[in-house]
């Protein structure tokens, strides 16, 4: 029975605004799990399964006889950012908020799990995967320790992410490396505070501090390739001066991005060289920690091709576009492609949205039957076994 999309979509729309009303940050997402659990319960699914990797949940759905199995994914975790505006879907948990759009995907894939469950026209298995934690890159590890792969076997795997700046109605991805790996550092610089009147009588790091941070700028603009992809960012400089006393301690923390190992290990390499050496300038002492948060997502060349066949018959052509390059933010999703071939692409969010991340930012409901026709598109595309014969 085909579904009425003009009702799917309000249906959604009301859930995606139930959804940002109620944010809930990684591995906390209880009520949107129990929320999604009961939804895919109602659709009829085979087996719906909580607690995977802490909050996830993983619903199953059959048609046929067919014995492949994919796997559509969606995450489910919001920021710790205080909304801004005054919509009457805004957040009601403080300081908490859905400043990524991962109400709207939620809200995709469970319209997607509807019309599957409604309609079919797949021969095979589709998992649908309701990730947590995302925005930390521990969701999908999370997981995939807790056995994803033994336990819900898939061959292949699709995620959508929405995209501010992109006309709603648009579709873009690129084969190889779309998205970067994500580092995460802190450099500790320690001497001797004192009373700002007698600077010469301590070691103070602030100016150290200073000096650092303009000097982590060249790790890109001296020490990396041309030809290589890497940003350096300091994001947090923390001392315990105050306003008549110089800092003995000071905190600097930040991160890096690329899409080579290489890459990674160099800008590493340069910061600890780096540290060290306006750490003995200034007479104070550095110890930096660097950690790998997030992988490169590699999108399989022959899946982004069959990402855009489906595009291309469910939005005018010329708006499924190739991405020009690879964008630097990262997404844990590319945890999953270590174990099987998969796809990421990204869907218009509109020219006038607010950046992710940002204290305005709202989800487009305008979006949410496109992402539905992608994740039912790409399932009916490569599950087509007999139906396609």
């Amino acid at each position: 029975m085909t579904i009425d999309r003009d009702a799917l979509h309000a249906e959604m729309t009301a859930w995606r605004r139930d959804l940002h009303t109620h944010p809930e940050f990684g591995f906390e997402e209880t009520r949107t799990a129990a929320f999604v659990a009961q939804k895919l319960r109602e659709f009829g699914l085979d087996e719906v399964v909580e607690g995977v990797g802490g909050t996830g949940v993983v619903g199953t759905l059959r048609r046929g006889s067919g014995n492949r199995s994919i796997a559509l994914r969606a995450d489910m975790d919001a920021l710790r950012i205080t909304e801004q505006g005054e919509s009457a879907h805004r957040s009601r948990n403080p300081g908490v908020m859905h400043a990524c759009g991962h109400d709207g995907h939620t809200a995709m894939l469970l319209g997607a799990a509807k019309m599957l469950a409604q309609e079919g026209g797949f021969d095979g298995t589709v998992r649908f995967v309701f990730q947590p934690a995302e925005e930390w890159g521990k969701g999908a590890l999370a997981m995939l320790d807790d056995g994803l792969m033994q336990r819900f076997a898939f061959e292949e795997i699709y995620g959508i992410h929405n995209m501010p700046g992109l006309p709603v109605g648009h579709f873009e991805t690129r084969p190889g490396a779309i998205m970067s790996a994500e580092d995460n550092f802190e450099i500790v610089l320690k001497g001797v505070g004192g009373h700002a009147a007698r600077p010469h009588w301590g070691n103070e790091v602030l100016v150290a501090a200073c000096a650092l941070v303009t000097s982590l700028q060249t790790i890109v603009a001296r020490r990396l390739s041309p030809t290589d992809v890497g940003v350096v960012s300091v994001t947090e400089l923390i001392t315990d001066g105050t306003r008549n006393a110089l800092p003995g301690l000071a905190r600097i923390l930040g991160d890096a991005r690329s899409f080579r190992s290489e890459v990674s290990a160099s800008i590493e390499k340069q910061m600890r060289v780096i540290a060290e050496g306006i750490a003995l300038a200034h007479n104070v002492t550095a110890s930096v920690t660097y950690t790998r948060e997030f992988v490169p997502l590699l999108n399989d060349p022959a899946l982004v091709d069959e990402a855009f066949a489906v595009a291309r018959t469910i939005l005018p052509p010329e708006n499924a576009r190739l991405a020009a390059e690879p964008m630097t933010g990262s997404e844990d999703f590319a945890h999953f492609l270590a174990h099987v071939p998969g796809c990421f692409v990204f869907l218009g969010n509109g020219r006038g949205s607010a950046p992710l991340h940002n204290p305005g930012y709202d989800f487009n409901d305008e979006g949410l039957l496109h992402g539905v026709d992608f994740h039912a598109g790409i399932a009916r595309r490569r599950l087509a076994g007999a139906l396609g014969q």
